[in-house]
């Protein structure tokens, strides 16, 4: 039996900013610039070894790619202090920021992307958030759907 995650999460990222193949090179990256408060708050919720679906967003064909883990909890993103960033924000302060990220390290690739058309003709992913209208870009995954995931995309789940 594979040991299981606490927690399961969708991270959206656009391949041509930052794709799996960025973080297989790297190893381990901050997953910075989130402004969207649920997602924020989605990333402090998240656990030191919780699974990530790495997702390919704002591309042809937009999808589930691969497997990272969360290794660093959530902490200050120093983009939102940084004015040069395109990430700045003037409303937050060092000594009360808004903005959050945590550290993923890459686990696997899937042998073939599982489009979001795919899973939303998967009776198994109807309710999996990804599916449904939004936009947030981090988001929960319930541990059916991300096992049903990677199932689809000829991965496995990580021991």
């Amino acid at each position: 039996m594979p040991k299981l995650a606490r927690q399961y999460w969708l991270m959206k990222s656009e391949p041509d900013a930052f794709s799996i193949a960025d973080l297989e090179s790297k190893g381990t990256a901050p997953w910075d610039g989130v402004r969207a408060y649920a997602a924020r708050s989605n990333m402090v919720a998240m656990q030191l070894g919780d699974l990530v679906l790495f997702y390919h967003s704002s591309c042809v064909p937009p999808g589930a790619v691969g497997i990272a883990s969360v290794v660093k909890l959530a902490y200050p993103d120093p983009t939102q202090f940084d004015p040069k960033s395109q990430y700045f924000d003037a409303k937050s302060k060092p000594d009360a920021p808004r903005w959050r990220m945590v550290d993923v390290t890459f686990v696997s690739r899937f042998p073939r992307m599982v489009t979001l058309e795919v899973m939303r003709q998967d009776p198994e992913l109807a309710e999996m958030v990804v599916v449904k209208p939004g936009r947030l870009s981090v988001q929960p995954v319930k541990p059916g759907e991300f096992a049903r995931v990677v199932k689809l995309g000829g991965g496995k789940l990580p021991r």
